[in-house]
């Protein structure tokens, strides 16, 4: 016989009651522990000049991302206007625990200076996570080499890292080592 658990109406109640608020207070915009950003503040954008047809005159040239990548004083700024709106990992705020860095990455089209895809990344410290701005940077390689080798379509490379970089770290690169 299946036995089943009771649990009090108090503690239901309690629960009901506790559950919204830890949401309510939890930081707006917090990157979650694992590393992702927060999907609606860094949702991921795309550079309009970089397509299929485009990769072997854009991404695929040696040196490409140095020509389009923003200067430090945009992305210093962003990273600590994003971090000081809440936009941090364990209410980490300091600024060199952070990499500000594209959720799609330039090396397959990423837009080099939208917000919708810029984030403070975690890199060390109070933000770490096993997930880190050094993890991503392996998958942005790899996705790189593929869409250049023409060995995976560059939507595809684009679409697997805003929906979950991590995700696409072990189908493309493989488990953590």
């Amino acid at each position: 016989m299946r036995s089943t658990r009771f649990i009090p109406r108090p503690t239901l109640l309690l629960v009901s009651l506790l559950l919204p608020l830890t949401v309510l207070l939890s930081p707006v915009g917090a990157v979650t522990p694992s590393g992702l950003p927060n999907a609606t503040r860094t949702p991921g954008a795309l550079n309009l000049a970089v397509t299929q047809n485009t990769i072997s005159s854009t991404i695929c040239v040696p040196g490409y991302t140095k020509r389009i990548r923003p200067p430090e004083s945009y992305t210093y700024a962003l990273k600590v206007q994003q971090l000081h709106s809440g936009y941090s990992v364990n209410g980490d705020v300091l600024i060199h625990d952070y990499e500000e860095d594209h959720l799609i990455a330039l090396e397959i089209g990423g837009n080099p200076t939208s917000v919708k895809n810029l984030w403070p990344e975690p890199w060390r410290g109070g933000a770490t996570t096993k997930w880190n701005a050094s993890v991503k940077d392996r998958l942005e390689n790899r996705l790189h080499q593929l869409v250049c080798y023409g060995n995976l379509p560059l939507a595809t490379a684009q679409h697997a890292m805003a929906t979950n970089w991590e995700a696409a770290y072990l189908h493309y690169v493989g488990p953590l080592g």
